[in-house]
């Protein structure tokens, strides 16, 4: 007896320009990022912050005098975030349980773990390639 197909949700491929998703939760964009919504959504502590950027644990801050490079890769995270909502809708629960259940994809790693490891990179390239290829 032949299994019943279920019909996969249909998630339009990736573009050259959807690497900067829409800000479906809200960190905004430029002057106007929120950096300390990163670790607040991904629970990551100063520690983690520290060592994701490269910068010293004394300089991890959120405010004016925020470190470039901090700020840049936390707007990476985020834009890579905002991805993984778009495919969930913009909601944000299911968005953060994606980031911290272990995925057998990762080799049985959170994606939030990827992060506080050092593998954004892998992560990012890992869900751009599942959205490239429709991977649900």
């Amino acid at each position: 007896m032949k299994e019943a197909h279920t019909p996969r949700k249909s998630v339009p491929p990736i573009g050259l320009f959807d690497t900067i998703p829409d800000d479906v939760l809200h960190f905004g964009i430029g002057s106007s990022f929120n950096a300390k919504k990163v670790p607040e959504i991904l629970s990551l502590k100063r520690e983690d912050i520290s060592r994701i950027t490269s910068v010293s644990i004394k300089s991890v801050r959120y405010d004016d005098a925020i470190p470039d490079q901090m700020k840049e890769r936390l707007e990476e995270i985020a834009n890579t975030i905002n991805m993984v909502a778009k495919i969930f809708n913009g909601d944000i629960e299911k968005t953060t349980a994606w980031f911290k259940v272990r995925n057998p994809f990762l080799g049985d790693v959170s994606p939030r773990d990827m992060i506080r490891l050092g593998r954004y990179e892998r992560l990012r390239k890992f869900i751009i390639n599942a959205m490239s290829h429709n991977i649900d």
